[in-house]
């Protein structure tokens, strides 16, 4: 998608950055005193989702740059953080919940870095293991035409030995990622779908065989790595797409350096699906077998996702044994029915994520005050 125009809050307009992002783009910009002149040029169009994605705007985060990610006790939470640099994305995929979450949406990208500095700086010196991400409001990577951040992240994150970043994205934006000191305390992980998906439900988006080669690049960069196999969607014919999917991961990825694998059914808050009606009246994906879960989102009946679960599980571990694999978003039943055991036998999910992160990105918390290993969020 083409950013067509620049809002820049008034009071950011002098910082450097903002100069750079401006020269980068060089496309018409406005300052603005405050957000309520952005919003409402989204609000008016027809397609207030579609606006959001090609209109930027430059402000501060006036909140905490760090947030715990917002899971339920319905469902076993992976203890994630967030690292909040911004909001929405120039793709468009159907299922995403950014058009129903954001009102309206808008694409904002938050400048004041000395803050997100001072709370990583805090962070860190917690000296526990935390995994924090970029990736849960935003693509982690569609901002690099424009900026310097993951410049900025990856080498911060390299100077410390308590947490790990990651990265994720559908794109192939990494160029930057290769000269970077990283110490192997970034994870660089993608979404991965069947073709057939991300042809009809991922707009904008790169390649699966174009994802796995950047996967490819990254790794040989010394980059750990890590995949998300979320949304998976259930069509006719999905389970022989979705094998084939595994098979091409492993062809080009080694097993040893992939940090976590995880595992999501197509879920959405009812307000999304009129949404994806209207803007994508060719798709199917909200006429499945789907019934309300303990979250009030939609989701496909249980015995539908434990059955595509176990397949996927099966066709991993034939390929990588010793990959760990987790769920987002599932309960015991699901844990125990499709993996054969449940997150507290491996004292819970969040100890599961952090020793891997542990042994596979160097992490060593004992060079802060004693090691002590701890849920990272809700």
């Amino acid at each position: 998608m083409t950013i067509s125009k620049l809002y820049i809050d008034q009071h950011v307009a002098n910082l450097p950055q903002v100069v750079s992002i401006q020269s980068r783009l060089n496309i018409p910009y406005e300052v603005v005193e405050d957000s309520q002149k952005v919003f409402e040029a989204v609000s008016c169009d027809n397609d207030p989702v579609l606006k959001g994605k090609k209109l930027l705007f430059l402000t501060s985060n006036r909140g905490a740059f760090i947030k715990d990610c917002p899971g339920t006790r319905a469902y076993t939470c992976c203890g994630y953080k967030i690292l909040h640099i911004g909001t929405y994305c120039t793709m468009d995929c159907s299922y995403c919940i950014l058009q129903a979450y954001f009102h309206p949406p808008v694409l904002q990208y938050f400048v004041n870095h000395d803050d997100l500095l001072k709370d990583l700086e805090r962070l860190f010196l917690e000296k526990t293991v935390s995994r924090i991400g970029t990736g849960e409001f935003t693509d982690s990577m569609i901002w690099e035409a424009w900026t310097d951040l993951s410049s900025l992240l990856v080498s911060k994150f390299a100077g410390q030995s308590q947490a790990v970043l990651e990265l994720k994205t559908k794109t192939t934006a990494i160029g930057k990622l290769e000269q970077l000191q990283h110490n192997r305390k970034t994870i660089v992980a993608w979404s991965l779908n069947t073709d057939r998906v991300i042809d009809n439900e991922e707009r904008g988006t790169a390649r699966l065989s174009a994802r796995l080669r950047a996967a490819a690049k990254c790794e040989s960069w010394g980059y750990p790595l890590a995949f998300h196999f979320d949304p998976l969607v259930i069509y006719d014919g999905c389970e022989d797409d979705y094998r084939q999917v595994v098979q091409q991961l492993f062809s080009q990825i080694s097993s040893k350096n992939i940090v976590w694998i995880s595992l999501g059914s197509f879920r959405f808050m009812p307000s999304l699906k009129p949404i994806i009606q209207r803007r994508f009246p060719g798709s199917k994906i909200v006429y499945g077998e789907l019934i309300s879960g303990l979250d009030g989102k939609m989701r496909y009946f249980k015995p539908l996702r434990i059955d595509l679960f176990r397949k996927m599980t099966t066709w991993i571990r034939e390929m990588a044994p010793d990959v760990l694999i987790y769920f987002c978003m599932e309960d015991d039943e699901v844990w125990q029915k499709a993996l054969g055991f449940i997150p507290a036998e491996g004292g819970g999910l969040p100890k599961m994520l952090d020793e891997s992160a542990v042994r596979i990105c160097g992490l060593n918390p004992l060079e802060g005050s004693g090691f002590r290993v701890q849920a990272s969020g809700s």
